[in-house]
This record gives C-alpha cells, sequence and structure tokens, in this order.
C-alpha cells in the first residue's frame, strides 16, 4: 500500500502537490527556489508559454519548502521543470533554464498525450 502523502509514481494531483488546480490539457510544473536566479527567468518563459495556451497551468514549487516531493521527484536542481499531461502524467522533464521552443514542444507533446 502507499503512502498517501507521497506522490503516484504514474500520476501527480494538485491535492498531492499542494498547490492550485493542475491545467485541463496540460501542466508546467517549475521547482525553484527563491535565490536561484535561472528559476526567475525560469518563471517568466513558462508563464508566456502558459499563457498561450488555453486550458495549460503553470505551477511552482518551492524545492526548499517541498523536499518531500524533491526527492520523491527525483528533483536534483533547480530549475527543474515537469510537463504534466491532462492526467498528472509526468511527459517531459527538463532541468536548467529552458529554451521557450523546447517548452513549446514539449507542452505539444504532453497536449497530444
Amino acid at each position: 500500500m502507499t503512502d498517501p502523502s507521497e506522490p503516484a509514481a504514474d500520476r501527480l494531483d494538485a491535492a498531492t502537490l499542494g498547490v492550485g488546480p493542475l491545467g485541463e490539457r496540460a501542466t508546467l510544473l517549475h521547482f525553484g527556489t527563491a535565490f536561484c536566479q535561472p528559476c526567475r527567468a525560469t518563471r517568466a518563459v513558462l508563464a508566456d508559454v502558459a499563457g498561450m495556451v488555453a486550458g495549460v497551468a503553470h505551477l511552482e514549487i518551492d524545492a526548499e519548502a517541498r523536499l518531500d516531493l524533491v526527492r520523491a521527484l527525483g528533483v536534483t536542481g533547480t530549475p527543474t521543470v515537469l510537463v504534466l499531461d491532462a492526467a498528472g502524467r509526468v511527459v517531459r522533464r527538463a532541468a536548467g533554464q529552458p529554451r521557450r521552443v523546447d517548452v513549446i514542444a514539449a507542452l505539444g507533446a504532453a497536449i497530444e498525450a
């Protein structure tokens, strides 16, 4: 039996993540920290891309405050972005500051999944 406080291996949801609702079509889940300079740029790119596509949410998690999720999801640095499909499955993962074109491509893969 799995511990309900730990994220499911195959699917994430808003209750497990402790953040607002996931997007109807896809979610850009950003793990960052307050003093991470690349995290600020990542936040801007993800918010911009999410705003371009209806049904896509951009959610940010403070990695320092949610070490349980960081460990469970294998986040090893910030920024880390997980792209979730409509069912909350991780479709793509990226570490470091993403390029806008790569975020758009990953989002396309999530929406098609």
